[in-house]
């Protein structure tokens, strides 16, 4: 009997013009054995990596039979996790992540490690034959976005990118009520993520390199520094080497609706302003608080983050205002309502209560989504590879205009403005090497 496993390495090699099976001329959805296991292997075992982990062992399909870190202490307290949770020792454990690449029985990559090393490792595993679940923001730059875009499609992988509110329920009913047109003509969008939970970050010294941790393997493309703390595990994020603040790391998910809902792709001109003005002394590279203003034809995006407060809009700390001339449609995770536009007294539509999320949570059911295109070989995932390139490029517009301070004009490629230009690629520290696909 042919298996799962062996349908897809003869799907990678069909894409990349090997061989061609009688088994997948014929093949259909049913033919591949239910039971038939799916190993998974985790790149990136600390932090959101890891519970994406978890919602793929949830499905009894899935086995994890690698891990991989540069931390020995996170790679032992992980596999002492996977353990617990399965009954089953994790077969393969790796420091260097290329091994768990060349393992024929990974089937599936998690790429679960700071952004500025997705790209080579997501380009790494298409290569390698296997189906990919890669972190957000799909990469640190917007050349590296379009290079795994190439390399899904050159090798036929399938690919979800963790947007995993793509798959939440309670979004996709809130935009079929804007796309019914019931709030009338919609003038901006306003999208916002005020993280009061996220403190500032005092500067720390230089220390040497904790013992277990590969440093080098952990810097990898990004250039060379000395070891701080502040720039490690789960604060990389504040920092224009590894990643693009509060604008890549929640814009990808609040931002990627707005322009849903919206049905659109690229604005006409982008321009932002804000800076460390909450904590002008703490390590952070990135803002504290950005005011992003995308413009669209007849519309805007505006973009509004801030650090240490929880005070957003609408009395929520995080979400979109889809505001119509006859009322405003306000989500975010927790739910949908809409707020009726009152003028001279009377409301131009009925108020629609909160419908509060519900369903099993929009992780689990992402994770279920990536399984059910990896078994028909169905590369439109919810948050399929363009689509996250897409809004991780929009992201990264909004921090391009910060960083020049200035108004911008984007064609879908580049700004025509040199200084603006110089930030679509970003230079890799040797060996590394910017894939050329």
């Amino acid at each position: 009997m042919t298996t799962r496993r062996d349908f897809l390495r003869q799907a990678a090699l069909v894409s990349a013009g090997l061989t061609m099976s009688p088994f997948l001329i014929r093949a259909g959805k049913n033919e591949v054995s239910a039971n038939d296991k799916i190993g998974i292997g985790l790149i990136g075992c600390k932090g959101m990596g890891f519970s994406n982990l978890q919602a793929f062992l949830r499905n009894p399909e899935v086995e994890c039979v690698a891990l991989a870190d540069i931390d020995q202490r996170v790679l032992d307290e992980r596999s002492a996790e996977v353990e617990k949770m399965t009954g089953k020792k994790v077969k393969h454990i790796y420091k260097d992540w290329r091994k768990l690449i060349d393992n024929k029985d990974v089937d599936v990559v998690i790429v679960g490690t700071p952004d500025h090393w997705h790209c080579l490792q997501m380009v790494a595993a298409c290569q390698a034959g296997k189906d990919v679940y890669c972190e957000k923001p799909l990469g640190n730059s917007i050349e590296e976005c379009n290079i795994m875009v190439r390399t899904a499609e050159k090798y036929n992988r399938v690919v979800q990118v963790g947007q995993w509110q793509r798959s939440d329920p309670h979004w996709q009913d809130a935009m079929a009520f804007v796309h019914s047109g019931q709030l009338g003509k919609i003038r901006t969008v306003r999208v916002f993520s005020y993280q009061g939970w996220c403190p500032s970050i005092p500067v720390k010294p230089d220390e040497p390199v904790p013992a277990g941790v590969d440093y080098d393997m952990w810097l990898g493309p990004a250039p060379a520094r000395p070891f701080n703390a502040n720039r490690f595990h789960f604060t990389f994020r504040w920092f224009w080497d590894y990643a693009g603040g509060l604008m890549t790391d929640w814009g990808v998910h609040l931002l990627d609706y707005a322009l849903y809902g919206m049905n659109v792709t690229a604005p006409e001109s982008i321009m932002a302003s804000g800076g460390k003005f909450g904590y002008p002394d703490d390590a952070c590279e990135t803002p504290d608080l950005l005011q992003t203003i995308y413009t669209f034809k007849d519309f805007t995006v505006m973009w509004d983050h801030a650090i240490g407060i929880d005070d957003g809009a609408y009395g929520r700390n995080h979400g979109l205002g889809f505001v119509g001339e006859n009322g405003t449609l306000v989500l975010d995770r927790g739910g949908w309502e809409v707020i009726p536009e009152v003028v001279n007294g009377q409301a131009r539509m009925e108020a629609t209560p909160l419908q509060k999320s519900y369903g099993e949570g929009g992780l689990n059911l992402h994770v279920k989504n990536h399984l059910e295109c990896i078994k028909t070989r169905n590369r439109n995932c919810n948050a399929s590879i363009e689509i996250g390139s897409h809004i991780a490029k929009f992201s990264q517009l909004g921090n391009i205009a910060y960083r020049t301070g200035k108004k911008l004009s984007w064609d879908g490629k580049t700004f025509n403005d040199r200084e603006a230009d110089a930030y679509l690629t970003k230079e890799y520290r040797a060996p590394w090497e910017l894939p050329k696909i």
